[in-house]
This record gives structure tokens, sequence and C-alpha cells, in this order.
């Protein structure tokens, strides 16, 4: 059954154009990988601040062998920094 990810990511100040290009980037590798069904990053109309990311893996299995790639880890270790929060995902399944 299909697994969607939807991800927060408020933006420390001045760290916007960084997480832009951060998502940017992870978005296209992300989006070459097997089980990967689509992924999108969004920036907030409202607060600029604000980014989303959701993507649509084949299954959890999928999202688990994306999860423990290095270059994830790589994209988390680099993100953190940049964003207020602890890293927010939401793993979620279509009603």
């Amino acid at each position: 059954m299909e697994l969607h990810i939807f991800a927060r990511f408020h933006a420390r100040p001045d760290q916007e154009a960084a997480i832009e290009a951060t998502l940017r980037a992870m978005a296209i590798r992300v989006r070459a990988e097997t089980g990967c069904v689509a992924i999108g990053a969004f920036r907030s109309v409202s607060d600029k601040a604000l980014f989303h990311v959701k993507s649509a893996w084949i299954d959890e299995a999928a999202f688990h062998v994306h999860a423990a790639l290095p270059e994830t880890g790589h994209f988390v270790e680099h993100i953190l920094p940049l964003i207020d929060h602890p890293l927010d995902l939401t793993p979620a399944r279509s009603l």
C-alpha cells in the first residue's frame, strides 16, 4: 500500500534561500530513487520561511530503504541547522 510522507521545514532567520536550494537538490535526487512514486517541494505563500515536502512511495519498505541511504542522512545533517525545530515528518496513507 502506497505511503505518503509530509515533511515540514521552518527556516531559521536568513536561511530561507539555503533551505530552498537544499530541498530542490534533494527532490531531484530522490525522484530518481527506486520506490519513489512522486516528490514535490513547496514554499508557503503566507510564511516565506515555511517549506513542505510531500513524497509518495510504493510502500513502507521503499521509504525505509530511502531513509537508510547515506545521502538521506547527509540531507538531514545539512538541513537540521537551517531549521528552528526538530525534524517534522508525518507518514500517512490515503483515506
